[in-house]
């Protein structure tokens, strides 16, 4: 079954679900923030900015206009940084139809509240779409599935319907969706590991090897289950897609932008050098202080978060970084 479907976001991610949708034989529409992007993707099918090599099916329509790119939407996909997030659906909501889904494919955590996407969504959206949430995570970088190469990811909801629903019609021939009723734990999962994979790049960056790698992984791991299980999520969920998946993917693929970010912090450059030459944004960055902050709040130990918090946000040198890391004391690796 075709779906009517509002993507809401043009960056990489966005541009690449769009085209995916729309290949299935949907109606998408696709809300771009730059006019001037906006009305060159129309007129082209090209998004210049964000995913250059990529030609964007004609099935997708572009926009500028935020209430005219949802309204009659059956579904309304938002990928749009997670500082934004809740100014967006704020502006977003008086346009969308009543039974309309909404799924959100944004990796992060609201720094000033400490509150997770869905928690922004139930925050800022009528309680009649509280049922009708969804949250697609998982290992995948937006130019391999432009590409249509095997992709597998989860979708959670609440709601087994609502999830089903976002499954039948996110998934093809080369984008596999599970599902999943944990929405805590996925959404976690997604976010977490921007931090860990800041850590990751850095020891890179550093000239280390695959030991500090594998090590910085598993740990990382631990410490999002941690703090999952702290916040009601389902172990199991981390070693899954949204979990492991995505964590190996981000901490060790060449596209990962925090990754990227991490890697040039290890080689000495500034933090503020970094950013300004990056198009896209590294949810990283803002997650980390976020993460670091819920590690107080939940009172989960979490030392690589610590780190890369005093890293970014501290002027911590990397080198000592490791080295206070390494030197911690000695525990037991479980419990």
């Amino acid at each position: 079954m075709s779906e009517k479907i509002a993507v809401i976001g043009g960056g990489s991610w966005g541009t690449t679900l769009a085209g995916l949708l729309a290949d299935k034989g949907n109606e998408v529409s696709l809300w771009v923030f730059e006019e001037d992007l906006a009305a060159r993707m129309a007129r082209n099918h090209v998004n210049d900015l964000y995913l250059p090599d990529y030609k964007i099916p004609d099935g997708v329509t572009v926009t500028s206009d935020l209430s005219a790119s949802a309204t009659g939407k059956d579904i309304i996909l938002t990928v749009v940084p997670s500082h934004v997030t809740r100014g967006v659906l704020a502006k977003l909501a008086p346009a969308v139809k009543d039974d309309a889904i909404f799924v959100s494919a944004t990796k992060g955590i609201e720094n000033d509240t400490l509150m997770t996407i869905h928690e922004v969504m139930e925050d800022v959206l009528p309680k009649g779409f509280h049922h009708r949430l969804a949250f697609l995570s998982g290992p995948s970088f937006a130019k391999e599935v432009c590409l249509r190469m095997p992709t597998a990811v989860s979708v959670a909801s609440r709601d087994p319907a609502v999830a089903k629903r976002v499954q039948a019609a996110f998934s093809t021939e080369y984008f596999r969706v599970y599902t999943s009723p944990d929405v805590i734990g996925v959404e976690l999962g997604g976010s977490l590991k921007n931090v860990v994979a800041i850590a990751a790049g850095c020891s890179d960056g550093l000239g280390f090897g695959h030991n500090t790698r594998a090590a910085l992984i598993t740990r990382g791991l631990a410490e999002i289950a941690r703090l999952g299980m702290a916040m009601g999520a389902n172990p199991l969920t981390f070693s899954g897609l949204s979990g492991m998946g995505d964590l190996m993917l981000t901490c060790t693929g060449e596209l990962s932008r925090n990754r990227t970010v991490g890697y040039k912090l290890g080689q000495g450059i500034k933090l503020a050098d970094i950013l300004s030459e990056m198009k896209m944004v590294a949810e990283g960055v803002k997650t980390s202080k976020a993460a670091y902050e819920l590690s107080k709040k939940y009172d989960v130990p979490m030392p690589i978060t610590e780190q890369v918090y005093l890293l970014l946000y501290e002027d911590k040198g990397p080198k000592q970084v490791v080295r206070d890391l390494m030197t911690r004391d000695l525990k037991s690796e479980i419990g």
